[in-house]
């Protein structure tokens, strides 16, 4: 066929026998085409033209298959691609819009975007240009929805974080009414007595403050171990100086509660109630001072949840409190002495009303165990610090917490009141002591306190001049009040030091040890 159209077409620059005679016209050429024939053979069918072919020779030239006119008929290309070809394209593409993916320059941003992709922030011997470059290839694969997603995804748990650190109230009994009032009445006097103490300290000269702040200061350095004794069999985990300061109470793993003389260290009675770890015990605030011997004396817990109330008279306990199901780690008496606070292990603390003998406050608010609980001098405030490295501030008079402390990064395993009033130190499973301040609301200082966990904060009770850190460094410390500078370490303990006091009249020191031992220090 192509031959026979070859031949119909006359070369180029031919000419025809009737040109020669100069007579007749030049003959038309036909037009080339170029492409596919496709659409102009359409064109010619439909006007009925030939070209130079006739209508036959055409209609037979699609019969036969040379030239093809086929209506929606598509050629797949990718159906033919090979997959390496595929590769091809497909890296192309991630290419292009990799260029168009804009990046920060700011490299802590993208270590940031590329943590939030759970990809590595850098590489080794990465700079920031690679490092930027490697963030902007991810997001060609992933897309830039994915770093959206995860921004969402951080933005709700911030927000379920804040809405966890919400605290819920419920109404409850007539009888916690009247104990918020009952309380109020009692603060409010004592707060006003601290306060006028206050005015008067501040009258005082500065340089006879500054003296008698040296002298302190010199006995402190001067504290010596005076008194060492073998508690127990096993390790002692909480000792406590009656209000005399003439008795000291320590508890066992062994589930035994000794009283102590002092400074002899003579065992007067051995308590007999508790049939597992003792967690602590601690004397009624009016105990050896006004409180009759067969009353209610003492209080002490244990990791059964039991909560024992102790005479002075008797071996035995004078009562049980009921109602805790897991571990009670700590009690401590409210300064009136008719409130009984206890801290479980069900992420929960309680307030006991003796007089009423019943639970007036079941409170929640901590999202693990809580374990210390102090109260503040006058009354009206309680402290609660919680294996979720948080502590909280409690208002005994509303209800409401006041301050939540956060700032540790591991448990919380004491906190302590100061007697100036807005005081309050804690002590943490992060190795560190921290100082905060109610009026500001913040923590005021950080003390890097020890080499181990610290397991008890305590201030010096009459007025705050001294603070005391225990740890399972197996050391003890004293630290000015204010200033945070170490005074003296007390050493000698050849195991983790688990509780420690200090007496009312402020001469003595008790330290209590996983060694089975527990210490007095006094000042030369």
């Amino acid at each position: 066929m192509l031959r026979a159209m070859a031949a119909l077409r006359p070369a180029a620059g031919a000419k025809t026998k009737a040109s020669d005679d100069g007579d007749a016209p030049p003959v038309k050429r036909a037009p080339i085409f170029y492409g596919s024939l496709e659409e102009k053979a359409r064109e010619r069918l439909v006007r009925g033209e030939s070209g130079l072919l006739g209508k036959d020779a055409v209609r037979a030239a699609i019969e036969a298959g040379h030239i093809n006119i086929t209506s929606g008929e598509v050629f797949e290309l990718d159906e033919h691609i090979s997959e390496r070809q595929a590769e091809v394209l497909a890296e192309f593409e991630r290419r292009k819009r990799a260029r168009q993916i804009n990046v920060s320059t700011d490299d802590s941003e993208v270590k940031a975007c590329l943590r939030a992709l759970g990809e590595p922030i850098t590489l080794f011997g990465e700079g920031p240009a690679e490092r930027r470059e490697r963030l902007r290839n991810i997001l060609s694969v992933v897309g830039t929805d994915a770093l959206k997603k995860t921004k969402k995804e951080d933005d709700k748990s911030k927000k379920s974080k804040e809405e966890y650190q919400q605290t819920w109230y419920h109404e409850g009994p007539n009888t916690l009414k009247t104990a918020r009032l009952w309380i109020a009445n009692y603060s409010l006097p004592r707060a006003v007595n601290r306060l006028d103490e206050a005015r008067l300290l501040k009258e005082i000269p500065e340089a006879t403050r500054t003296s008698q702040k040296q002298e302190l200061h010199k006995s402190l350095r001067s504290l010596n171990n005076f008194c060492s004794q073998i508690g127990d069999d096993r390790p002692i985990s909480y000792c406590h100086f009656s209000p005399n300061s003439k008795l000291l109470a320590t508890a066992c793993w062994s589930g035994l509660c000794k009283l102590w003389s002092v400074p002899d260290c003579n065992l007067i009675h051995t308590l007999r109630g508790h049939t597992t770890n003792v967690g602590a015990i601690v004397f009624h605030p009016k105990a050896t001072i006004s409180q009759d011997k067969r009353d209610v004396n003492l209080a002490s817990c244990a990791a059964d949840g039991s909560v024992k109330l102790w005479s002075l008279e008797s071996d035995e306990p004078v009562a049980d409190i009921e109602g805790h199901t897991v571990r009670v780690a700590r009690v401590a008496w409210h300064p009136s002495g008719r409130f009984l606070g206890t801290t479980c292990y069900d992420h929960s603390w309680r307030l006991w009303d003796l007089e009423a003998q019943e639970e007036i406050l079941h409170q929640e608010g901590h999202s693990k165990g809580v374990y210390d609980i102090a109260f503040h001098t006058d009354g009206s405030l309680s402290g609660t610090g919680g294996l979720d490295a948080f502590g909280r501030v409690w208002d005994l008079r509303t209800g409401r917490c006041i301050m939540f402390l956060e700032g540790h990064l591991k448990e919380i395993y004491g906190i302590n009141f100061s007697p100036n009033g807005y005081h309050i130190a804690t002590g943490s499973g992060d190795n560190t002591c921290k100082v905060w301040d109610l009026r500001q609301r913040r923590c005021i200082y950080t003390i890097p306190a020890h080499q181990n966990l610290v397991t008890g904060v305590k201030f010096e009770p009459n007025h705050g001049n001294f603070l005391l850190t225990g740890a399972y460094d197996n050391t003890a410390k004293v630290w000015t009040h204010p200033g945070w500078s170490p005074l003296k370490t007390l050493a000698g303990h050849e195991g983790k030091v688990m509780g420690l006091d200090i007496s009312l009249d402020g001469q003595l020191i008790a330290t209590c040890s996983y060694d089975r031992t527990f210490k007095l220090w006094m000042a030369e």
